[in-house]
């Protein structure tokens, strides 16, 4: 892949991002939970946008970046406990809980490919198990201060409506471990099977 094409697959990325980002802009459920569930996405893709020419990653971290953002999108509009595919599925299979929370932070653990693809290319951790443990810690201390932040937010505000929304708990008090351990197992799991691909990317990403 030269890296014209992959320009256009990014730009491609960056544009049905967007769209979604708009869409569950358009009345959310909660205004406060939106912004607070979809700022830190916004946040990573403006970086992702200034430092493009000078950091440019590999299709593959942005393919990621940009199915994360859409994950948080579609979460901020309707709020993790109320996504309409997963109450059907809730309802079709008579779950105790709307699952899309434990969905999303499993997913997240993608975000290892990221944080691998950011240590390799500055740091001088080379592929092997030092790069796999310090990656997957990483990816667990962020899921981890992400917890620390809802649960802060509940000190503020004094468990108000728009709180628990943003916590998506459905009343399981070891909701931040079950989320903590979504996270790091998928983190694992996409370690095993993207990092071959994600090394011949960057190569390519060397040579171009």
């Amino acid at each position: 892949m030269d890296l014209g094409t992959s320009s256009k697959i990014n730009l491609s990325l960056l544009t049905i991002v967007t769209i979604v980002l708009i869409w569950s802009a358009y009345k959310p459920a909660e205004y406060l939970t939106w912004i607070a569930e979809v700022g830190p996405s916004v946040v990573v893709i403006i970086i992702a946008i200034v430092t493009y020419n000078r950091f440019r990653l590999t299709v593959l971290s942005y393919f990621i970046v940009a199915i994360l953002s859409i994950l948080t999108f579609i979460g901020g509009h309707y709020t993790y406990d109320d996504v309409p595919l997963f109450n059907w599925i809730e309802n079709t299979f008579d779950l105790q809980r709307n699952h899309y929370d434990r969905f999303g932070h499993f997913l997240k653990g993608l975000g290892a490919i990221v944080v691998r693809e950011i240590l390799i290319r500055n740091t001088q951790l080379t592929k092997g198990a030092w790069l796999f443990s310090i990656t997957t810690s990483i990816m667990l201390a962020v899921a981890a201060f992400y917890e620390i932040i809802e649960w802060l937010s509940t000190k503020f505000t004094n468990g108000e409506e728009g709180t628990k929304e943003f916590l998506g708990m459905q009343g399981d008090i070891w909701d931040a471990q079950w989320d903590m351990t979504f996270a790091l197992v998928g983190s694992i799991i996409a370690l095993l099977i993207f990092s071959r691909q994600h090394d011949k990317l960057l190569k390519k990403l060397r040579d171009s």
